[in-house]
């Protein structure tokens, strides 16, 4: 490792900083570290806060307070030479020769009238031809030697700047200089052969802001070097992957070819987004592997919910529902077979390797049902999937024929739509709101003992108030009828039932109280 000299210039003295460089066969360049460029700033600022705030020191108190960096100075050797804006020393031929250098006691002029600036030489020492000046933000001033050859032969800016009518030109100054610190490293890579391998230790961040600087200036084969590291590199996070795709889509726009990053963000294959939707499912469905399902359900679940929140996916919706109700009825039918199968009268009769199959089957039917129900209300869409479950006379029928142990996950689907009806997650008309509480409340009742204990998801206040409110959106004659119902089974079986106790209330209100009010206030209204 080799050093460079990193200078910054001050009127009436000189600070040296050296810093390490990377050797290349042309010769060698430097990119001084942000910390190089982070540490002028902050003692430029440390400076001005300690002349602002302090009187002048005493000439005795100077003698001890001596500046870190000076010390550095006057203690160590040093392979470098005083720098200045005219003309620079180099001691590369005797590299090793320390140095003592004096500081001198001159007044030194106001910190806010000192000019912010560092010095880099590129390629061989002595050998440039040419300098470049970049004035930065707050005053940061960077001067580069340079050789021209380099800047004509990598960059469309500087072959512009440096036509044929200004070949004389010898200095060149950027106004406004966004980004000194990469501005000097992207030119740096000009002088280096391998470039590939100075960017594969930069983060994705920091090559971003050159490949910025590279647009800028014309530097193709820079670009070319970070798109493809940018293709390899795996990105961290959401908001790092929108700041590359958002910059490599303006790339696209200004015809840059940016192909080979893009297609990790979209595909050219022909199957639909529908498709590939409907094989996930399919596979989630048919799997048998229960920490495998559980973990997955979520997942695309919260997948379909963010496909919801964007606009441009609506005019796909409609399709998206239509494969989600076909997997509905494969699995209701599927679901109705075993349950044949189960109330079989030989079927108790027979070993337990052969009903247990069939018990984990009907589990597992209904499981993939309520995750089906929970898409389609998520997608405000589970108006079919009730009234689909009401007329589901059949399986009712089968359902009172078999054990309880092996049929009351199935109520866990009638539990889940008066949940969402008493949320307001689905609207069904008001006959299949009144067929389902016909054929499904008292399975559900029945099974009410089973699914406290051995369901793992079932909320029972949630369950309750949900019965209750899709109870009271009936008319007032079935709110009575079906309540009535409950409470001759609440009297019996007691916590073993849904509690409906509040929706009991307000239909008792509805029909005692508040006709009996409606009656007095139009007494009152006739007497006024």
């Amino acid at each position: 490792m080799a050093e460079i000299r990193l200078t910054r210039l001050e009127e009436g003295q000189t600070k040296i900083k050296n810093v390490p460089i990377a050797v290349t066969p042309e010769g060698f360049w430097c990119c001084p570290s942000p910390v190089v460029f982070q540490k002028t700033l902050k003692s430029q600022n440390s400076l001005n806060k300690s002349k602002s705030s302090s009187s002048p020191p005493k000439t005795t108190f100077q003698k001890k307070q001596i500046p870190l960096t000076e010390k550095k100075l006057m203690t160590t050797p040093i392979r470098s030479a005083v720098t200045s804006d005219d003309r620079r020393a180099f001691t590369s031929d005797n590299p090793g020769i320390s140095a003592p250098i004096v500081p001198e006691r001159t007044p030194r002029p106001k910190v806010e009238h000192v000019p912010r600036k560092v010095a880099i030489e590129f390629g061989e020492p002595g050998t440039s031809d040419m300098k470049v000046i970049l004035l930065g933000k707050q005053g940061f001033c960077v001067k580069l030697s340079v050789h021209k050859k380099v800047l004509l032969e990598h960059s469309s800016f500087f072959n512009d700047k440096l036509s044929e009518k200004e070949s004389g030109l010898s200095c060149l100054e950027i106004d406004d200089c966004e980004d000194v610190e990469i501005y000097v490293e992207t030119v740096g890579l000009m002088y280096c052969k391998e470039m590939k391998q100075r960017l594969i230790k930069q983060s994705v961040s920091r090559v971003l802001r050159i490949l910025k600087v590279a647009e800028l200036i014309g530097f193709s084969s820079c670009i070319q070097s970070c798109l493809e590291y940018l293709e390899a590199v795996p990105w961290v996070g959401e908001e790092e992957e929108e700041k590359v795709v958002s910059l490599v889509l303006r790339l696209q726009g200004e015809g840059i070819g940016v192909t080979p990053v893009l297609k990790r963000i979209s595909s050219d294959a022909s199957n639909p987004p529908n498709d590939t939707i409907s094989h996930i499912m399919e596979l989630v469905l048919k799997s048998n592997e229960e920490k495998g399902r559980r973990e997955m359900k979520p997942i695309v679940l919260k997948l379909l919910r963010e496909n919801n929140s964007i606009p441009s996916y609506a005019g796909s919706a409609d399709i998206c529902n239509e494969t989600v109700y076909t997997s509905c009825r494969s699995c209701l039918d599927s679901l109705l077979s075993l349950f044949k199968q189960a109330a079989e009268p030989e079927f108790t009769d027979k070993p337990t390797d052969t009903k247990e199959p069939v018990v984990k089957q009907i589990a597992l039917e209904a499981d993939n049902l309520s995750w089906l129900l929970e898409i389609l209300a998520e997608r405000q869409a589970a108006d079919e999937f009730a009234l689909m479950w009401a007329s589901q006379q059949e399986l009712v029928t089968l359902h009172s024929k078999l054990p309880i142990v092996s049929r009351y996950h199935v109520s866990c689907i009638t539990a889940r739509l008066f949940v969402g009806i008493g949320k307001g997650e689905l609207l069904p008309v008001k006959d299949t709101r009144q067929l389902l509480l016909q054929t499904w409340l008292q399975p559900l009742i029945n099974d009410y003992s089973w699914l406290q204990h051995g369901c793992r998801s079932f909320d029972r206040k949630v369950v309750d108030e949900g019965i209750g409110r899709t109870i009271l959106t009936l008319p007032l004659e079935d709110q009575q009828s079906i309540l009535l119902a409950w409470l001759g089974s609440f009297l019996k079986a007691g916590d073993n039932c849904p509690n409906l106790q509040r929706a009991f209330e307000v239909w008792w209100r509805r029909t005692f109280i508040r006709p009996y009010a409606d009656a007095k206030g139009n007494v009152l209204q006739s007497d006024s």
